[in-house]
């Protein structure tokens, strides 16, 4: 994860970081010289592709996919979306597909892409273009980076409480295929008055000690960490969202490195004081989709259009293309 690491025979000789601003998915080739001869190369975790170059290719510049205006009145669900800034693609598909939802022109549901900064400067130039023009995206003052995921998600708290001021405020991530009109049925379930937390909910879920989602004793030192949703979709009540940014504010808040357990982590403070409904569903789908989907995680931007073409037949169906 942190950059090259080269072994002769199964031995370890050299390691070096990636280039300043230079991140995994930017890789288009590898090309090694000197005295060495190459039998095989393992690349683990590489992404099978993506389009993060050429964002003119995918950014369909159209009034048709800008934001509406928020019109006066409480918005019934804020949902913020996580973004990168070569995400190009991705953002544009979920703005042709469920953010063109009826409830997102009467601004029942609201949408927002929250985006740190990359380290290219082009890619932050492009961003700054495309911010300004569809008026869908906030930029958050920071690199990207994964243990910097959580800030995200109180920025989305945030916006959600204050300039929102939103009944529900939903995270999910920008290869999540939405299904809006179910997240509002979900969420009216609870009655009005309740505080909530609802998704994909993992239960006594043991904590890793090796491989990519190692935690230390020094970070977590119990066995299981508190009841969270998965990341990729998950709906809270406003009122935990404003004691999110309350901690935060006040500096007592924990920010954990995994944004979806960190979430977890506050809802339980919070319900230790005033009792949350944790409504779990399969439908908020961890991996990929099923049918009747409430959200589909992984999805391509072919595969948003083909799930939204199919909803608006009236079938919640998965498409297995690519």
């Amino acid at each position: 994860m942190e950059g090259y690491h080269i072994s002769v025979d199964g031995r370890h000789i050299t390691s070096f970081p990636y280039h300043t601003g230079f991140v995994l998915e930017d890789a288009t080739g590898l090309y090694l010289n000197g005295d060495v001869d190459v039998h095989s190369v393992f690349a683990a975790s590489l992404p099978s592709s993506h389009p993060s170059v050429a964002p003119q290719q995918h950014l369909e510049m159209f009034r048709k996919w800008q934001a509406p205006p928020v019109l006066d009145g409480q918005v019934e669900l804020f949902i913020g979306i996580l973004s990168a800034g070569n995400h190009f693609a991705e953002r544009m598909a979920v703005r042709k597909t469920w953010m063109q939802h009826k409830l997102m022109r009467y601004s029942k549901v609201v949408a927002r892409f929250f985006v740190a900064l990359n380290g290219r400067k082009e890619i932050n130039a492009q961003l700054k273009k495309e911010a300004d023009y569809f008026g869908d995206i906030i930029i958050v003052p920071y690199m990207d980076n994964y243990d910097l995921v959580v800030l995200k998600t109180v920025a989305i708290c945030e916006y959600g409480v204050h300039t929102m001021a939103a009944k529900y405020i939903m995270k999910c991530d920008d290869d999540t295929f939405v299904r809006v009109e179910a997240m509002i049925q979900e969420a009216k379930k609870v009655p009005s008055d309740r505080s909530l937390y609802i998704g994909n909910i993992n239960y006594y879920h043991r904590v890793f000690r090796s491989g990519k989602w190692a935690v230390t004793y020094e970070e977590w030192p119990e066995e299981e960490y508190p009841p969270y949703a998965n990341g990729p979709g998950y709906i809270i009540s406003s009122d935990i969202a404003q004691f999110i940014v309350a901690e935060f504010q006040s500096h007592k808040l924990r920010l954990f490195k995994m944004e979806d357990v960190s979430m977890g982590m506050w809802v339980e403070k919070f319900n230790s004081s005033k009792p949350v409904e944790y409504v779990h569903s399969f439908k908020f789908c961890q991996y990929g989709c099923t049918e009747d989907y409430y959200t589909a995680h992984y999805q391509s931007p072919r595969q948003m259009i083909c799930l939204w073409d199919k909803l608006n037949q009236g079938m919640p169906q998965c498409c297995s293309m690519r």
